[in-house]
């Protein structure tokens, strides 16, 4: 007699005389492991931001590199892509879901081709407000987010009519303090001197 149990939900395979058919139970696993290998991996970004510091000057033109690479997905255009900045008044979200979010500001914008994982962050004509630590997070379809360990961007001030960097503008300072003292030093003998030209026009006269 003929005995049936189920080895897969919805799948009986028959087993006669206690011997299980071991072809049909080979063929009942394959056709049921094989949606299993649909499964879409996780997902393994990496997030790269460099160089880790930056420096530029006012009026100048940054670009804040961050690169992603996902070797198991070479597809990356469906990836959303976030900037923000952290300095001493807190964080500020300056690009959501790749495009700036700041009104009535064209300063900043993200450049590169996502595809080819290039989501660096561009700022014009940059001031001494856009100093502080840039942080480029991406969000992948799953909902897990990166981040990249951040570019600490450093602005030097331009000064005088020449743009003169401050660094410069110090050693000049340096230099007209020491004129001031040649002046002062001036001024504090200019009565000694007047008396010796007055000694010497008398003994003139004489």
């Amino acid at each position: 007699s003929a005995v049936f149990f189920s080895l897969f939900p919805g799948t009986d395979v028959g087993v006669t005389g206690g011997c299980a058919n071991k072809e049909n139970a080979a063929a009942v696993f394959h056709i049921t492991a094989q949606p299993l290998l649909l499964t879409p991996e996780p997902w393994n970004l990496l997030v790269t931001q460099t160089p880790a510091k930056e420096k530029a000057k006012e009026g100048e033109t940054v670009v804040l590199n961050c690169h992603l690479n996902s070797p198991q997905h070479p597809s990356l255009t469906d990836l959303m892509v976030k900037w923000y900045k952290e300095d001493e008044k807190g964080q500020m979200d300056l690009l959501e879901e790749n495009v700036t979010i700041l009104p009535n500001n064209s300063r900043i914008f993200m450049s590169g081709d996502l595809s080819q994982g290039d989501v660096s962050l561009i700022i014009l004509n940059v001031t001494t407000s856009d100093h502080g630590i840039y942080f480029c997070e991406v969000t992948l379809p799953d909902g897990k987010v990166v981040t990249g360990d951040g570019t600490k961007l450093r602005i030097r001030r331009a000064l005088g009519l020449f743009g003169i960097e401050e660094s410069i503008g110090t050693i000049i300072g340096v230099v007209a303090a020491g004129i001031g003292g040649i002046v002062v030093l001036i001024i504090v003998l200019t009565p000694q001197l007047r008396k010796c030209i007055l000694c010497m026009r008398q003994e003139s006269h004489q």
